[in-house]
């Protein structure tokens, strides 16, 4: 008796947590089809391991300029091969997200590993099968990986469609991830920079690609009416310079928002720069938990980690999280995002602050421009 009313007692404690705490349960992510609520079979849920791993086969095949077609292969291939896990075990040598064997060429372990890599080998092998976006699927899959079960992979299918659609943001605001309570970590946005450019090519951010690889953006010098070009610059203006270009960075480096040029993808038929932006947004919620991201802005939607559990909303003024000049606010020095300036197309607005790069809140009453996604990192 006394072991039964302590069973019930641990069940009562349990419902008035959950229900204090809103009932979220684990960070999730979904994607709904367009247009669809939670309708039988119109969502596919993941958690944010997987989550992170589908959006980076997909930024893989981005950089390459590979269809739509290419990213459902790849996604439905993986599902089945380690449920979108990166695993370090499998079938005799067999490890990572499509459980390639070092012993069959695929690479080291430690390369396969990494699910950039892992995707790239895939799609190495893919591109090679003639008419493998015509073919069905499985034969598609078959063919690169020499499976023993190659009907296996079908039943992913359409699963694997419905994330497609999303991640190459052919589906506009139908992904979306919950996040955990934050417990005060910040995150880095160097981090962010660094996951873009190494997932989708460093074209995604010219002026971030160029600090990564340590090569600083120096501003122009126009040569005064005694110095012409090829002259000689003195030590102490050089010095200057330099010093000038090493503090913009660092203060780009600070600013915890990332500004991502949007730029129409090869992949996107027709080149559609509004598909590329919600590419590059869906990518940003995958990667949220991972990287510490705090809000995702494009065009007039926003996502928040604190309203997470609502997914994308049209930003409105005065509202905690989607309000006024919120993108460029979140950050103690607006002005200093170095991506931003690859929008304008200037390319020497890297850690200058530049009054023309900011303007976008402020010209588009407070909703940012559809020519960028904006990362805010929690800070």
């Amino acid at each position: 008796m006394l072991a039964a009313f302590a069973v019930l007692l641990a069940l009562a404690g349990y419902l008035l947590v959950h229900y204090e705490t809103g009932g979220a349960g684990a960070p999730r992510c979904t994607v709904r089809a367009e247009g669809d609520g939670t309708g039988d079979g119109t969502t596919y849920v993941l958690d944010p391991e997987q989550a992170v791993n589908a959006a980076s086969i997909e930024a893989v095949a981005s950089s390459r300029g590979l269809p739509e077609r290419a990213v459902t292969i790849a996604l439905a291939t993986a599902m089945q091969e380690s449920g979108l896990r990166n695993i370090t075990h499998g079938d005799r040598d067999s490890v990572g997200l499509f459980q390639q064997r070092p012993s069959q060429g695929w690479g080291t372990g430690k390369q396969i590993r990494d699910p950039v890599y892992s995707a790239g080998r895939f799609y190495d092998h893919l591109v090679k099968v003639p008419g493998y976006s015509r073919l069905p699927l499985t034969v598609a899959a078959q063919k690169v990986q020499r499976s023993g079960f190659p009907q296996a992979y079908a039943k992913h299918e359409v699963d694997a469609a419905l994330l497609t659609s999303a991640l190459t943001g052919r589906t506009a605001g139908t992904f979306n991830c919950t996040m955990p309570v934050d417990d005060g970590t910040p995150g880095d946005p160097a981090r962010v920079r660094a996951k873009l450019t190494r997932e989708f090519g460093p074209e995604v951010l010219p002026a971030a690609a160029a600090r990564e690889a340590g090569q600083p953006q120096k501003a122009r010098q126009t040569p005064g009416p005694r110095q012409t070009r090829g002259a000689r610059v003195p030590q102490e203006t050089q010095r200057a310079t330099d010093d000038g270009g090493r503090e913009g960075e660092r203060a780009a480096d600070r600013d915890p928002v990332v500004t991502v040029p949007v730029r129409a993808s090869a992949a996107a038929p027709g080149g559609d720069p509004a598909r590329r932006g919600w590419e590059l947004a869906h990518w940003a919620v995958a990667h949220a938990s991972e990287l510490r991201i705090d809000r995702i802005s494009y065009g007039r939607q926003v996502w928040t980690a604190a309203d997470s559990e609502d997914g994308w909303r049209e930003q409105g003024g005065g509202s905690k999280n989607a309000g006024g000049s919120a993108d460029a606010s979140d950050s103690p020095d607006a002005g200093s995002a170095a991506d931003s300036g690859d929008a304008t197309g200037t390319g020497d607005a890297a850690g200058t602050g530049d009054a023309a790069d900011t303007g976008d809140a402020s010209d588009t009453g407070g909703k940012n421009s559809a020519g960028e996604v904006r990362i805010t990192t929690a800070h």
